[in-house]
């Protein structure tokens, strides 16, 4: 039987297994000591000050909008070349999302288009780190600075991922350190960098937007005395301040993921190893355009996206249908959020984003995640180039 290569999948090693088994033999398997552990370590990994994590990458966006004010009559602007979940959660508030097209490249948004698409109701830009790759975030700094708008960054590709301003005199900054950005989002699921089986984080260095994700992952729920604004009736006692949500993660979870944060160099590394044993191999081909790496970005490599030369177009349906008949799973990321039939019922239309919908027409991922072995890699090399010869 062909051996099938998915485009992404996790790593769960013996450590994992038993990290999680210790949880369900102790006294906490819901929220316990292991939540805490986590969001420490993993504020620690990125250098923020606060971590909250969440039940889902999507949860954790909708707490993150919440969390900066986000509101029914608000804009906010984003971008259509990401998971529906980034524009999702700023309409579950009751927002409006505005979205902006992308590079031609990298499938990031083009911050050059940005400031065109501000109006007096837009209140946050949330940027998407697509494959893994940085936005440029000092630019988008100063465009939310110019306006009063606040950002948060979808980094749910790009745990690992660091960004560097400037080509000289300054360090290199993990993604999620919020050093330009009031909050960023992380997914724990299993074909990102590290799982927790289903799960999310918000990170962030204001202490006040960190006390509202707390409040908003557990109901909208204090028992802190000082938070209280009734009369506290007993040691029972608890007010809910808003409406909130059950998003909370589990400690089973929390010790999955504590553990695979151990590893999350080496998975970087490899991903990056992966990626350029393919820019190698695919380098000056005649079919398709290897990833873009710029020089202010160190991509963690969540996607391997090429994109098809423009003659090759309007033969993607038969390069996919080929692949996957070969034994590669891969996939497209993604179809512009506008495009699914909920959105165009509220208006949108197609030919809003011209550019990303040619990066949609052109984009297929390749497979890439930390256990594909070296002979993986050699067959999705041999399957592609056997592939994509055969239409010439």
């Amino acid at each position: 039987m062909k051996k099938f290569i998915p485009y992404g999948r996790q790593f769960i090693d013996h450590n994992d297994i038993q990290e999680a088994i210790d949880v369900l033999e102790s006294d906490w398997i819901t929220q316990g000591p292991k939540i805490t552990e986590f969001e420490t370590s993993l504020a620690h990994y990125c250098g923020a000050k606060y971590a909250v994590v969440f039940n889902s990458g999507t949860s954790a966006l909708h707490g993150a909008y919440f969390a900066l004010g986000l509101q029914e009559g608000d804009e906010f602007i984003t971008t259509p070349i990401t998971f529906v979940a980034t524009a999702n959660a700023g309409v579950y508030l009751g927002a409006k999302p505005i979205f902006v097209d992308v590079e031609p490249d990298t499938g990031n948004i083009d911050v050059q288009k940005i400031e065109n698409n501000i109006t007096k109701k837009t209140k946050l830009i949330s940027v998407v780190h697509y494959a893994g790759h940085p936005v440029n975030l000092k630019s988008i700094q100063h465009i939310a600075q110019k306006y009063n708008l606040k950002i948060v960054e979808d980094a749910c590709h790009a745990l690992g991922a660091e960004y560097k301003a400037s080509k000289s005199g300054e360090n290199w900054t993990k993604i999620g350190s919020c050093k330009y950005s009031d909050a960023t989002v992380f997914s724990f699921h299993p074909v990102k960098h590290i799982t927790t089986g289903e799960g999310g984080a918000v990170l962030t260095n204001n202490e006040e937007v960190y006390e509202k994700l707390l409040l908003f992952r557990n109901h909208g729920i204090t028992k802190n005395e000082q938070k209280f604004i009734g009369e506290k009736h007993g040691d029972w006692y608890y007010e809910m301040h808003f409406l909130g949500y059950n998003y909370r993660m589990t400690d089973i979870q929390a010790a999955l993921g504590l553990s695979q944060l151990k590893k999350i160099n080496a998975f970087v590394k490899k991903r990056r190893e992966i990626a350029q044993i393919y820019n190698n191999a695919f380098k000056d081909n005649p079919f398709f355009y290897v990833p873009k790496e710029r020089d202010y970005a160190r991509s963690s490599f969540h996607l391997y996206p090429i994109r098809l030369k423009e003659k090759f177009i309007n033969k993607k349906k038969e390069f996919f249908g080929e692949l996957r008949q070969n034994g590669l799973g891969v996939q497209v990321h993604y179809v512009p959020v506008y495009y699914h039939p909920f959105y165009q019922s509220l208006g949108y239309k197609k030919g809003l984003c011209p550019t990303a919908e040619k990066f949609y027409g052109q984009e297929i991922s390749l497979p890439i995640f930390p256990a594909m072995e070296g002979e993986d890699v050699k067959k999705v090399i041999e399957i592609v180039f056997n592939v994509f010869t055969t239409f010439i």
